[in-house]
């Protein structure tokens, strides 16, 4: 009687232990399932910061710090955007009135002074923007990142204490873009880029963007300030800060006209 007790408490310990087993088993497949779940390919991860940084519709209030060779200048703007349609006017006294129209791949500047239109063409687009590291075809760009660039992931990192995927873009062949190819760190948790470089197709970096602050403003996380440095010029950054930022504002129908920025 006391062995068949034995025996019989020996199987009941074996079937816990293979019931035990069986149940880490399920979940250590269902642990690498999720993980596998979780892995985001390029061009996802690079879809999710659109749906945080693109833009279709706003109105803004910001300010650009421009820094050259230890002189300050500080020029403030509100702009309206509504798809590849955006209007941008200067308020800082001595810019006051100075006004910037894009419509798709056109740019036009009106100076108040002067009470002169000019068209931004040309060589013109590289320049900076009233002085600034950002150039006139920096504001043209207004496309999905998806649309321009073929992207590849090329790790996992830290970057200033926060994870990061580390990804690169190549210009897609047939459409018009400021950089050839540009290497972007994107916060892993709140999708949003953290900085950014900006190359030449001959390999020579042109830029380097680092952002400095990011708010979740109506249910977004979004880069509300940032700095750019034009790698090309000695001396030089540009801090661009939003103060103020709605994504889904009334514009008046006729903002967009060059009737207006007259």
């Amino acid at each position: 009687m006391m062995f068949a007790l034995m025996r019989n408490s020996e199987r009941s310990y074996q079937l816990k232990i293979l019931l035990i087993i069986s149940l880490l088993s399920i979940l250590l497949v269902g642990i690498t399932f999720l993980a596998a779940a979780q892995e985001l390919t390029a061009d996802e991860i690079i879809t999710r910061r659109d749906q945080n940084e693109y833009v279709i519709k706003a109105y803004s209030e910001s300010k650009m710090i421009i820094k050259n060779s230890g002189r300050t200048m500080v020029k403030t703007m509100r702009s309206w955007q509504d798809g590849e349609k955006a209007l941008v006017v200067f308020t800082n006294p001595r810019d006051r009135g100075t006004k910037f129209l894009k419509r798709g791949d056109n740019l036009w500047m009106f100076f108040p002074q002067a009470e002169d239109l000019v068209k931004i063409s040309g060589h013109m687009l590289e320049q900076g923007m009233m002085g600034s590291d950002f150039s006139y075809q920096d504001m043209l760009e207004s496309d999905d990142l998806t649309e321009l660039y073929n992207f590849k992931l090329l790790g996992e990192e830290k970057y200033k204490g926060r994870p990061v995927y580390k990804l690169e873009g190549i210009k897609v062949p047939g459409k018009e873009v400021s950089y050839y190819r540009r290497v972007v760190w994107i916060d892993k948790e709140r999708f949003v880029g953290l900085k950014e470089e900006l190359y030449a197709e001959s390999g020579r970096l042109l830029k380097e963007a680092v952002v400095l602050e990011v708010d979740k403003i109506e249910g977004r996380w979004y880069p509300v300030r940032m700095i750019m440095e034009n790698k090309l010029r000695k001396n030089t950054s540009t801090e661009f800060i939003i103060q103020k930022i709605n994504f889904n504002p009334e514009l008046p129908e006729d903002i967009f006209t060059l009737e207006r920025l007259r």
